[in-house]
C-alpha cells in the first residue's frame, strides 16, 4: 500500500453486521457482531491506528459494542456521512489520504470517494464495488472487517 492508514472508518449495518435488524417483542433492536471483527479492531488499536463509526441509525447495541471495543469516535443518526467525515478529519487531524473507509451501500458512497482507501464488503452495492480500492472476500458481519484489519496491518 503506497500510503499509511492512520484511521479506519466503518459503517455498521452491512459492515459490522450482516445488515439484518431484529426486534424483540418489546421493540428492542438486536444486532449480531462478529467476534473476529472485534479482535481485528483491537489489533489496529495496538498498532496505533484509530477507528471510527459513522452510521445512519441510532442504536444502543452499537454504542455498547463501540464502547466495548474502544472505538475512538462514534457518530450515529448521520445522513450526511461526508460532512461527518470532514469533521472527523479535523477533530483527529488526520487527512483523507491517511483514511480507509469501509461501507456497503449508497449512503457511504460520497465518504468512500473522499478517502484514499475506499473498501467495500463482498455483498456490498455494485456501485461501491466498482469504485472501491479493495473488496473483501467475506460478506459484512461475517468476518469482512477482520479481513480489512489484517490487510491494513500486513501493509503497516
Amino acid at each position: 500500500m503506497p500510503f499509511t492508514i492512520k484511521l479506519l472508518v466503518m459503517d455498521v449495518d452491512g459492515v459490522l453486521t450482516n445488515g439484518t435488524i431484529s426486534y424483540t417483542a418489546s421493540g428492542e433492536e438486536i444486532k449480531h457482531f462478529n467476534v473476529r471483527d472485534g479482535y481485528g479492531i483491537k489489533q489496529l488499536h495496538n498498532a496505533g491506528i484509530k477507528t471510527a463509526i459513522i452510521t445512519g441509525r441510532v442504536s444502543p447495541a452499537v454504542a455498547y459494542r463501540a464502547k466495548e471495543l474502544n472505538i475512538d469516535k462514534v457518530y450515529m443518526g448521520i445522513e450526511d456521512k461526508l460532512s461527518t467525515l470532514q469533521q472527523l478529519s479535523e477533530e483527529l487531524n488526520i487527512p483523507y489520504d491517511n483514511m480507509a473507509y469501509v461501507g456497503d451501500d449508497l449512503p457511504d458512497l460520497e465518504a468512500m470517494q473522499a478517502v484514499k482507501c475506499p473498501i467495500t464488503v463482498s455483498n456490498g452495492d455494485e456501485q461501491l464495488k466498482s469504485m472501491a480500492l479493495w473488496v473483501t472476500q467475506k460478506p459484512g458481519g461475517e468476518g469482512a472487517l477482520r479481513e480489512v484489519c489484517d490487510w491494513i496491518l500486513d501493509d503497516a
